[in-house]
């Protein structure tokens, strides 16, 4: 499946590739299925993941399909964004990065979405705020090898992208986050 190509791909009986940008089509029908399931192939594959997603709730408890996007040079893309720390005259700022996202939206006009950094920091709570410093990873196997699913985590860090600039797109197994 490369840049701008049409590919043919069903995911729980639809077809998930509705226009020429595959990782568009990609990344909507994870936020699609991640909205399904916020009320209550291969082994690893984007299919996989939001079929697994779409499975009932009461059974698996997952919410969100974590992924790893590629630029048009198919390097993996890495994302920064800072929250604040402390209070006051001891506020700070503390920078996140990482390489693997949730959905958070898509605009269908568009085809760009609104992706929330996911980090592995155990020292970070479970929800926003108190990020304490990110680990620098030169790629995503680096940043992922050797975590406790568990311990994957949102970090209420959110960036703004056109998916149109991505050419790929890598899936890692549905999890629970939220």
């Amino acid at each position: 499946m490369g840049c701008g190509k049409k590919r043919d791909n069903r995911v729980a009986g639809e077809d998930i590739f509705n226009s020429r940008d595959c990782v568009c089509d990609v990344v909507r029908a994870i936020a699609d299925a991640q909205d399904d399931v916020r009320d209550d192939l291969c082994d690893v594959s984007c299919g996989r993941s939001i079929n697994n997603l779409l499975a009932p709730v009461s059974r698996n408890n997952l919410d969100t399909v974590p992924f790893i996007l590629y630029g048009k040079d198919l390097k993996p893309f890495r994302a920064f964004g800072a929250d604040i720390e402390g209070m006051g005259n001891d506020a700070e700022f503390d920078c996140t990065e990482s390489f693997i996202f949730r959905v958070n939206e898509v605009d269908d006009d568009e085809c760009c979405a609104v992706l929330e950094l996911l980090t592995f920091d155990r020292r970070q709570p479970d929800g926003p705020g108190n990020q304490q410093g990110a680990r620098r990873d030169d790629d995503p196997c680096e940043q992922i090898d050797g975590e406790e699913v568990n311990d994957l985590r949102r970090t209420g860090i959110c960036i703004t992208v056109d998916l149109e600039c991505f050419c790929a797109i890598t899936c890692l197994p549905a999890v629970s986050v939220l």
